[in-house]
């Protein structure tokens, strides 16, 4: 791939949020990517997780847009986006097993140009392509308690290294373990790997994104600093519903329950919106 690939994750994730008219908000992050209609029209398609969308129970979010000036900075407007119908029918399209959701979003030019290509997400082979495992590490972005990482509204990027094995086959192990502090508003957020150099040999160049962050987990009431991370099959596989070349059937031999004391990594980040 040979991009500078966190440059290109930070400037297509995008926090979104809905004012619940206390002086608080509901805060996730999303991000964006190039996912082609089946007939081959361009189309850009908002990923995030689906308890985000769930947890807005208006009709209008607010998707954080930015925008380069003539003067080489960078400018916050978000605009509405609109989540769900008037008769309150859900706008997106939502994996039945995972905490997937996705859909399809008519963005600003600059913010359609910085989609990320639908190939960059990891199909099944990938893990086991570079040698992908315990201790290796990966990158997240978000929004942790509704906070960027600027003015402009980029978000924050961490690293965490996986922290459970094994990681594949994602149909019986359809999530994995990230070892790095979640918090509320990181929920929806792309988890990467951008490395240059395997310890296991083989390509010199790891590049792609392994999924999406859906929860942190806790124990008796104290954060563990572990996040539960979906594979990028199940993003390949919720487009593949929005385009209705696949049906929506719960797989109940392959439904896996979230680990005893997951939580969402999504919550009212109180404060005032921008």
């Amino acid at each position: 791939m040979a991009v500078d690939l966190s440059v290109d994750m930070i400037k297509a994730t995008v926090q979104l949020e809905q004012p619940l008219g206390d002086g608080s908000r509901t805060v996730g992050t999303g991000f964006l990517l190039s996912a082609p209609r089946p007939d081959g029209t361009p189309r850009i398609v908002l990923v995030t997780a689906a308890h985000v969308l769930q947890k807005m129970p208006d009709r209008e979010a607010r998707i954080g847009y930015r925008f380069q000036t003539s003067d080489g900075g960078w400018r916050y407007a978000p605009e509405p986006l609109t989540i769900r119908a008037r008769g309150g029918q859900a706008g997106w399209t939502q994996n039945p097993n995972r905490d997937v959701a996705v859909m399809e979003i008519k963005a600003p030019p600059e913010f359609a140009r910085a989609a990320i290509p639908l190939a960059w997400l990891a199909g099944e082979d990938t893990f086991a392509q570079y040698g992908v495992g315990p201790s290796d590490e990966m990158m997240a972005l978000g929004f942790p308690l509704g906070l960027s990482a600027n003015q402009a509204g980029f978000p924050i990027l961490r690293a965490g290294r996986v922290a459970s094995w094994p990681l594949a086959p994602s149909t019986a192990f359809p999530t994995f373990l990230l070892d790095f502090s979640v918090f509320p508003g990181n929920s929806g957020g792309p988890v990467y790997m951008d490395q240059t150099e395997r310890k296991r040999g083989g390509p010199h160049e790891a590049q792609f994104i392994a999924g999406l962050l859906t929860q942190q987990v806790e124990l008796s009431g104290n954060r563990l600093d572990i996040g539960i991370v979906v594979h990028a099959r199940y993003i390949r596989e919720t487009i593949e519903m929005l385009d209705g070349r696949i049906p929506a059937p719960v797989d109940i031999a392959h439904m896996e329950p979230a680990p005893k004391g997951a939580v969402a990594a999504s919550a009212e980040a109180m404060g005032q919106p921008r």
